[in-house]
């Protein structure tokens, strides 16, 4: 079943610029040729990622800030049990739509973290096992209020693997400069630089929520074969796999 909120809500960890932005983009998230290409080219490597780390069968799964479901639908299809949240209405529209033909099972949903993590501890929802929020965090005003709010979504024990951009020189020349204005890669203003997060900063904020790192691996991504895959260099796109204590 899908759930919506019954009144309109205000959300004080999002901004309105972002989501309208994924919004007009909405219609292209299954075009793998479109505004989205190269998510459906890192999506295979990422999740084999994740499948390093856990047994995605049956395993209980929130995706956070799921945009359009690519990741959603390829962790549903390796047998994960997966709740999607996004706050995103029109992608949430296409992301259904898509599991909808696909013949999925994938509770969408629009929601904060931050609201979810409130029901559970409310006792309104069980915890997850495992929680990925990938390419998310530099969206936000707020990334640490995101940790925080998946560290009270886990079980103990409990997984989550994020990714974002780095910091550096390189990643503002590569991740915005060429991906958005020379090669046209992605939408023009998808990513500020300023919102990019080092890892030393992710780590700082896992750790003060009751984590600890079981991984940091870099992703090498070649925009002209369209081959991605993991790599020991984080200076640009990066993933992080976190254990709740």
């Amino acid at each position: 079943m899908d759930h919506e909120p019954t009144l309109e809500t205000q959300w004080p960890n999002a901004d309105p610029a972002e989501l309208a932005k994924f919004d007009r983009l909405a219609e292209h998230w299954w075009d793998p040729e479109g505004d989205f290409k190269p998510l459906h080219q890192l999506n295979p490597v990422r999740s084999h990622y994740i499948a390093q780390f856990v047994e995605l069968d049956q395993c209980r799964l929130l995706d956070v800030g799921c945009g359009g479901g690519i990741l959603s639908e390829s962790m549903a299809e390796a047998g994960a049990n997966v709740t999607a949240i996004d706050l995103a209405s029109k992608a949430l529209d296409v992301a259904r739509q898509h599991r909808d033909e696909s013949g999925l099972e994938i509770d969408y949903r629009r929601s904060s973290a931050e609201q979810l993590a409130a029901d559970i501890e409310a006792g309104k929802e069980d915890r997850f096992d495992l929680i990925t929020c990938l390419e998310m965090l530099e969206h936000v005003p707020e990334p640490d209020d995101i940790i925080a709010a998946i560290s009270s979504m886990l079980s103990p024990g409990g997984l989550c693997v994020l990714s974002t951009l780095n910091r550096t020189p390189k990643a503002f020349l590569l991740g915005i400069v060429a991906a958005e204005y020379l090669l046209g890669l992605l939408a023009r203003g998808t990513h500020t630089y300023r919102d990019f997060i080092k890892p030393s900063e992710l780590d700082r904020s896992c750790r003060r929520h009751g984590f600890e790192r079981l991984d940091l691996t870099g992703i090498r991504y070649d925009p002209f074969s369209g081959k991605a895959e993991l790599d020991r260099d984080v200076s640009i796109n990066y993933m992080a796999c976190y254990r709740k204590l």
